[in-house]
């Protein structure tokens, strides 16, 4: 029996084909070639490259997460785009297979709740000098001795009262769409920092302060209560991002922005209250750097969607230099939408002009936000929630003659029409 196809959250488990474990409902792609439309032909005997998930979930975040029922809106936005590239159209023949995922992000932060982590297990329990459990215990390493004595009624208390404020965030946000959140930085508490902390790589490439995750360990308690007295206090100074340059398949080089360690944890903070709003606006074709989303769980909604609807022509497409070419004005008028607390938009701001050191040498930043940045995925996912995806979920509803597909991974998106001439003219507008 043909099963319907919708939008939703597709499922993958194991490491095998994504081909081999699919459910209805998934509207999602990473995209391929720059530039171009598939055919069946191209596609049929290429299989999906299995991508490393290295990082793993907050516990105590994963716990709380509510179920995924991604807003959908139907008002177009028409604002200025970074440039994309051309592309071409095949005809798709009558069987096949997955397109390869061609760009993986080179960063593993994920500024989302329950998502993607550094590869830390975050402590489950929040760490109190007079308690039994540890921090260090939760995380499988060995309980120091200073910590061998903490309440479990203390870590409760501590990790109960992030989580319940942040559930009411979320839960305000998806009774009102159009609300605007007025105080959210007293959300980014020393138990969010700690959590944000052990979230991060450890082994990650030190920033311009040159800090490492270890070093900083030392004193902790001590230092994450400095920086969150600095954050509150407006005297906190984010610092400039590192360049670090890693080669692409294609011989060109792409740009990395290691950010300092601090700057790091506060984005991750400010990144995880932010979310609880935007996962109920981003809509449900949209996978990338989304938490309980991976690049499996978009190529199987793409699979899907090519085989239930009826899809006889694929558009991909790439916008070219995207993180590096976000405007910095834009994102800060997308933000206001939805985020009316100066003092986090003030952060932003921050990161945002905080300039790129290389070779010992500061430059200014005017567009663009490093690649690499624990801040990034999100802000680059805000960015085309309003310029790109509310615009293709008006156009394919109010614009196509036949079915159009559409899925989104980070600035690569795939679409599939029924017709040729539906294609042609989205491609052209």
């Amino acid at each position: 029996m043909k099963e319907p196809y919708g939008e939703g959250l597709a499922s993958h488990t194991g490491s095998e084909s994504c081909a081999h474990s699919r459910k209805a409902g998934s509207e999602a792609l990473t995209g391929a070639h720059a530039g171009g439309v598939l055919s069946r032909d191209m596609l049929k005997n290429q299989s999906a490259d299995a991508v490393h998930d290295g990082g793993r979930q907050h516990r105590w975040m994963r716990e709380c997460e509510h179920s995924l029922d991604s807003a959908r809106s139907e008002t177009p936005a028409c604002m200025e785009t970074p440039r994309a590239r051309s592309g071409r159209l095949y005809q798709r023949p009558m069987k096949v297979g997955v397109g390869r995922l061609e760009k993986v992000m080179n960063h593993k932060s994920n500024t989302n709740v329950g998502g993607e982590s550094h590869g830390r297990v975050v402590p489950a329990k929040c760490p109190n000098k007079d308690g039994k459990l540890s921090a260090e215990g939760a995380e499988g390493r060995r309980p120091t001795k200073e910590n061998t004595e903490q309440t479990t009624a203390s870590q409760i208390q501590c990790w109960g009262n992030a989580l319940s404020g942040l559930s009411r965030v979320r839960e305000a946000a998806k009774k009102d769409k159009r609300l605007q959140f007025t105080a959210l930085l007293h959300h980014v508490s020393v138990p969010l920092l700690l959590d944000s902390f052990y979230a991060l790589k450890r082994e990650a490439a030190p920033g311009v302060d040159g800090m490492t995750w270890k070093d900083y360990e030392t004193d902790l308690d001590r230092r994450l209560e400095d920086l969150h007295s600095r954050v509150h206090r407006a005297t906190y100074r984010a610092l400039p991002s590192k360049r670090a340059y890693i080669p692409k398949a294609d011989g060109r080089q792409r740009l990395l922005g290691i950010a300092a360690l601090e700057d790091k944890i506060v984005q991750h903070a400010v990144g995880t209250v932010l979310n609880q709003v935007y996962e109920e606006d981003f809509l449900g074709f949209s996978y990338g750097f989304r938490p309980g989303r991976r690049q499996h769980d978009a190529l199987d909604a793409l699979w899907m969607g090519i085989m239930r609807k009826k899809v006889n022509w694929v558009l991909d497409a790439d916008i070219r230099d995207f993180f590096n070419s976000i405007s910095h004005e834009w994102t800060v008028k997308f933000l206001q939408h939805r985020i009316a607390d100066r003092r986090i938009l003030r952060l932003i701001q921050k990161w945002l002009r905080a300039g790129v050191s290389e070779d010992g040498e500061w430059s200014k930043t005017l567009v663009g936000t490093p690649q690499g940045a624990v801040i990034s995925p999100l802000l680059a996912n805000v960015y085309l929630h309003y310029v790109f995806d509310l615009w293709v979920q008006h156009w394919r509803k109010h614009r196509a003659t036949g079915e159009a597909i559409v899925v989104r991974y980070a600035d690569d998106s795939v679409l599939g029409f029924q017709y040729r001439a539906d294609a042609e003219r989205f491609l052209q507008e």
